[in-house]
């Protein structure tokens, strides 16, 4: 039998993998979603400075978000569910393929820091709702209100109509201060990624998901593999935007292993759009995802839906948003 025929015959064979090569000397990075990512990053590339690792740098610049009471999509002054209640959703990965995660919970600000404890003090990846807010008041988490006037006044604003629509970038439409692109308030999750100088990744998302939500709705990002996945061998990636059609697709694990099979971070993030665009042809066309990579080799990039995403990168010689592409003009 000649070669040709030989190979033809086989019924399957397995995908060649391409392992990424890291640099010899691994520069620091940092990248995250939207324009209010660069803020985070400035603490993120500190934390680096000072000696942290990438998961010390994810922690404490999603923090500086939680805290943010301005931002009305993450933490405290996050926009409530429609019976009036902040629930927040936060996971973390490290290098070692370590996760945590915590889903729907009340009164704590620093969910991805709590989503940390979760990884580091207990057996399990996932805690939800009181018992997640319990194992919070363990570990000395303080409990507050999260609900702020601001947020609130919002929230029954929309009671006067209870019109629950998800539509792409409609944080911008809230304020409609600047228009589209990348206003200030046009943003939902927090998704960061980091590598440091030794070359190891890590990633963590926090949101408090849909506006007006079902009470008890969870989208993607604190779902490891949908919001968030981190692969030390080869990058990480984690999404904004319409958590359900991300799920779907489990899309950050899809970006990670497209990269994996030779995709660069952009390519990848674009062929996951394109599984949703496929998918729900007619509902990718009214809604917003977005993607964003980073590969061992500390190139990065980005793919959404729709114009308006952007993201922000920080290293030794830059700092900066960059507008994201997108599938819909």
């Amino acid at each position: 039998m000649k070669r040709r025929q030989f190979l033809q015959s086989i019924p399957a064979i397995a995908p060649i993998i391409h392992l990424q090569t890291p640099t010899a000397n691994p520069q620091p990075v940092i990248i995250s979603t939207w324009d209010f990512g660069k803020k985070a990053n400035n603490v993120s590339w500190t934390t680096l400075q000072q000696g942290g690792s990438a998961l010390d740098a994810v922690e404490k610049g999603i923090n500086l978000i939680e805290e943010d009471p301005d931002n009305l999509t993450v933490g405290i002054g996050g926009l409530p569910d429609r019976e009036g209640h902040v629930t927040l959703d936060a996971c973390i990965m490290d290098q070692d393929s370590r996760c945590g995660s915590v889903m729907g919970v009340e009164h704590i600000v620093n969910v991805i820091s709590l989503a940390r404890r979760v990884m580091e003090k207990t057996p399990h990846v996932i805690l939800v709702g009181d018992g997640a807010l319990q194992f919070a008041m363990d570990q000395g988490f303080k409990k507050i209100n999260l609900l702020t006037p601001k947020s609130e006044a919002l929230w029954k604003e929309w009671l006067k109509t209870s019109n629950y629509q998800p539509r792409m970038n409609i944080e911008n439409e809230l304020f409609k201060k600047d228009p589209m692109p990348g206003g200030k308030d046009n943003h939902d999750t927090i998704g960061l990624i980091a590598m440091d100088a030794k070359g190891n990744i890590a990633g963590g998302c926090s949101t408090s998901g849909m506006a007006y939500k079902m009470r008890g709705r969870v989208g993607d990002s604190p779902v490891i593999g949908a919001g968030l996945f981190v692969d030390n061998e080869i990058g990480a990636a984690t999404s904004t935007g319409v958590g359900e059609e991300v799920i779907r697709c489990v899309g950050s694990h899809l970006v990670v292993e497209l990269m994996r099979h030779g995709y660069t971070p952009e390519n990848a993030c674009k062929e996951a759009v394109m599984r949703i665009v496929r998918k729900s042809p007619a509902k990718s066309k009214e809604i917003q995802v977005g993607f964003l990579a980073l590969n061992k080799k500390g190139e990065y990039g980005a793919y959404a839906l729709q114009k308006g995403f952007s993201f922000a990168v920080k290293t030794a010689n830059q700092d900066i948003v960059i507008p994201g592409k997108s599938y819909y003009p």
